[in-house]
């Protein structure tokens, strides 16, 4: 995997392939959703998604954070998809594995009672101003301020030659903040258009590119 350095407020912060973030000063992994128990609610209405996709997400959250020195990680919202059902106890068996503390975001998709979370050690914000930074779900404009979110599921559409379009999740930067694409698998992508002044980050199978805002013409 070849992540990406960047700096932001005298920060540094690693992009990596698979959509997260991590802030090296403060050991802190950022992840945006990642919409936990949806494989499992789209097979209860029928959608022929193979049973072992269940667990894809958590084999990648492991990894990422094996990856890194990780001693905090930070969801930025829309951890569950929606109401409670057995990728909890997915879940609850992962958390108690981790030598880390976890913070939850909440998002509009995270309705899952906060007591639950409480019970796992899981610590559940609104959002969170940290050294500079604010964290939230949903993209914020707060003076002073740095704003990491998700919410979006940023993705840009790469055109090539004969015709050829790539759809891929990225980074999405702006002057005040930074929008993260969606950890999860089954998420889907929302195409952005963004300004002149924006940075694209996109990530492919292996690798975080930086890409000129001219490729997506």
């Amino acid at each position: 995997m070849k992540t990406l350095p960047i700096h932001c407020n005298n920060q540094r912060f690693i992009l990596h392939p698979s959509g997260v973030a991590f802030w090296e000063d403060k050991g802190m992994l950022l992840i945006a959703d990642v919409h936990l128990g949806k494989i499992t609610h789209f097979r209860k209405h029928g959608s022929a998604i193979p049973q072992i996709s269940l667990h894809h997400n958590f084999n990648r959250l492991k990894t990422v954070i094996a990856t890194f020195k990780t001693k905090t990680v930070c969801f930025l919202g829309d951890l569950f998809h929606s109401h409670i059902n057995n990728e909890w106890l997915v879940f609850k068996s992962w958390v108690e594995t981790l030598n880390c503390k976890v913070v939850l975001i909440s998002g509009n998709h995270d309705i899952i009672d906060v007591e639950r979370y409480t019970q796992l050690g899981v610590e559940v914000l609104q959002d969170w101003e940290l050294d500079g930074f604010l964290l939230t779900h949903h993209p914020e404009e707060r003076q002073g301020f740095y704003n990491f979110s998700g919410h979006i599921h940023p993705g840009v559409e790469l055109r090539g030659l004969g015709r050829q379009n790539l759809k891929l999740s990225c980074f999405h930067w702006k002057e005040n903040q930074m929008i993260f694409p969606a950890f999860g698998v089954f998420t889907g992508k929302y195409i952005i258009k963004p300004k002149t002044n924006d940075r694209i980050f996109v990530n492919t199978e292996d690798e975080v590119l930086e890409i000129p805002l001219k490729s997506q013409n």
